[in-house]
């Protein structure tokens, strides 16, 4: 199989269009997080109301910031880092569609955590990493803390939708078209 991205560049291997072992790391790392945080943030916005909730509020703040860490890591990561050639093959919209939902894909995941951030910040509570309160920055501000925990909301269901696509996606790729793409990122 050949990989370019454009007619008349020199082809590669497999193996030299594959992703780096760390950018694989970042992007199944970052998965895994953001799975456990979804799946935390819906669970805990289920029990709100009940006793010991705010355990599960505490830590999905304190893991948020973790996960904050870990996005913005994996853009400095990929800002310095392309990652190897597609397959010639690819059709030049796949490509464009491909470059624009990794945009989409890595401003949500780090608007997210910034947007609980945000609302955390402005929150009556505040916010604290695994029980070390933070400074606060800003005066506490309902209305405020609330836009930005609507705004977190919302991304998050943007976030899901755009996870759903590049998973069919690289399925696609895996058993539709056994084009290659899809290894460029297993292990």
């Amino acid at each position: 199989m050949t990989y370019s991205t454009r007619k008349g560049s020199p082809t590669v291997t497999e193996t030299q269009a594959a992703y780096t072992h760390t950018a694989r790391g970042f992007h199944w790392l970052t998965a895994a997080a953001i799975a456990g945080m979804l799946a935390l943030g819906w669970y805990m916005t289920a029990i709100e109301e009940d006793p010991g909730s705010d355990w599960y509020f505490l830590l999905h703040k304190s893991v948020g910031i973790i996960v904050l860490l870990l996005v913005l890591l994996r853009l400095l990561w990929r800002i310095g880092h392309q990652p190897g050639l597609l397959p010639a093959q690819l059709p030049r919209w796949q490509i464009t569609a491909s470059k624009l939902s990794h945009g989409l894909l890595y401003a949500t995941m780090a608007a997210m955590p910034l947007a609980g951030l945000a609302g955390s910040l402005f929150s009556k509570g505040g916010i604290a990493v695994f029980g070390y309160p933070l400074p606060r920055v800003f005066a506490a501000n309902h209305d405020i803390s609330e836009l930005f925990f609507s705004a977190h909301s919302v991304i998050a269901w943007i976030l899901v939708g755009l996870i759903t696509l590049h998973v069919l996606a690289a399925l696609k790729h895996l058993l539709v078209n056994k084009d290659g793409v899809f290894q460029r990122m297993w292990f």
